[in-house]
């Protein structure tokens, strides 16, 4: 039987959660049963070059503009040129063009669609859109079930069409203590004092103005050192108010990090204030690391984190209460141990990337089998065709 061939469409490849899980899923997946490829809008990362060192076709099809014809004729050459058994799209715009395109190549190959995030304040058309792309797709993988429900409700799709399946991550061999003071001294973190880290992109779901408040209101003995690894739009915004509140020489911009997991190995622990979320790698690859997480309640957050055991949640946007967590784990080393345990033990169990790889590839086998059952019964292909394909 040869490999299926599977085409993973996302807008853009910078270093954001659903990229990390794009390489984790396609790595990870078996070259005997699937040949994945991967094609992208905009924005190369480090992230291009893992899948091409894997040995993964990459397709960079440039989009200009709101409408841009010459992009959707590219990207349904794509579609039409390459065979494929399947499509999967992660973000909304990859969907909705993979739909158009899929139309302008004129092509049966089921696209499986996907929720990454709780989807609460998005703008009127958001939903009408989605619904959409959702009712001409196979099927709709969600890493949360927050995710799932929420956007469930707001387009009218029975729950039941959702599949449910949580990041994966790698579990990394425990850090030196050499090594982790030693990047503690190339980054300039100071001896003696804490070691705050958020990972991210500096945009506004992550809601950095709300860890910004909740450091002014600590006394400057009980701040911690925070360091910022991601860079985005906000970034002079966040210097501005971290320079109003007082704040600016407790926090530093590390900008985009390719060695995330060696920070969070070295750090005392990482924040994530996010207004919304699906299910967070920043906190997936923390606890792996054994780093201690402190996160707002929302989305899939609270599906990771047992409060007070394998990390600590906070009310979103409350900056006191985000000040007092804090406090909390610069007080307590022995606490911040314990938790670091106890969360890379519960994501070692439970969010591996084989897991990963096994359900979704599960959810590609079904979407694929129901297609072709559909063009059978339809009698636009027939058993004969089909089995002389596998």
């Amino acid at each position: 039987m040869s490999p299926k061939k599977l085409l993973v469409v996302i807008d853009e490849m910078e270093v954001g959660g659903s990229q990390r899980q794009i390489v984790h899923l396609l790595t990870g997946l078996d070259r005997e049963r699937w040949q994945p490829e991967l094609l992208y809008f905009r924005n190369h990362s480090f992230l291009i070059e893992r899948l091409k060192d894997a040995g993964i076709p990459v397709h960079l099809v440039p989009k200009r503009g709101r409408i841009d014809t010459r992009f959707l004729r590219q990207f349904a050459a794509v579609l039409r040129n390459g065979n494929y058994d399947l499509v999967h799209s992660f973000s909304l715009t990859a969907e909705l063009w993979a739909v158009v395109a899929k139309a302008m190549a004129r092509v049966s190959t089921p696209l499986v669609a996907s929720e990454r995030n709780q989807q609460v304040s998005k703008p009127r058309w958001y939903w009408p859109i989605k619904r959409f792309v959702i009712t001409r797709s196979a099927g709709v993988i969600a890493n949360s079930e927050a995710g799932a429900h929420t956007t469930a409700k707001h387009t009218g799709v029975a729950h039941a069409f959702f599949d449910t399946i949580p990041n994966g991550v790698e579990i990394p061999a425990p850090l030196p203590e050499a090594d982790q003071e030693r990047l503690r001294a190339e980054i300039g973190a100071p001896e003696g004092r804490a070691f705050c880290l958020y990972v991210g992109r500096l945009v506004p779901q992550k809601n950095l103005d709300c860890l910004v408040r909740a450091l002014a209101l600590l006394e400057p003995a009980r701040r911690p050192w925070v360091a910022l690894a991601g860079d985005g739009p906000l970034r002079s915004h966040v210097e501005s108010l971290a320079t109003a509140a007082g704040v600016r020489d407790d926090l530093h911009f590390l900008g985009e990090r390719s060695d995330a997991t060696r920070l969070m190995q070295s750090a005392d622990f990482l924040v994530l204030p996010s207004h919304h979320e699906g299910l967070s790698n920043s906190l997936l690859e923390s606890m792996a690391a054994a780093c201690p997480v402190i996160a707002s309640a929302v989305g899939g957050s609270p599906e990771l984190i047992d409060h007070g055991r394998t990390g600590l949640l906070f009310p979103s946007d409350d900056e006191a209460a985000l000040a007092e967590r804090i406090a909390e784990l610069v007080a307590d080393p022995e606490r911040r141990a314990r938790i670091a345990q106890a969360g890379r033990e519960y994501v070692s169990a439970t969010y591996g990337i084989p897991t990963l790889v096994a359900r979704t590839t599960a959810v590609y086998e079904r979407c694929i089998q129901r297609n072709r059952s559909w063009q059978q019964s339809a009698g636009l292909v027939s058993r004969t065709a089909e089995d002389s394909r596998t």
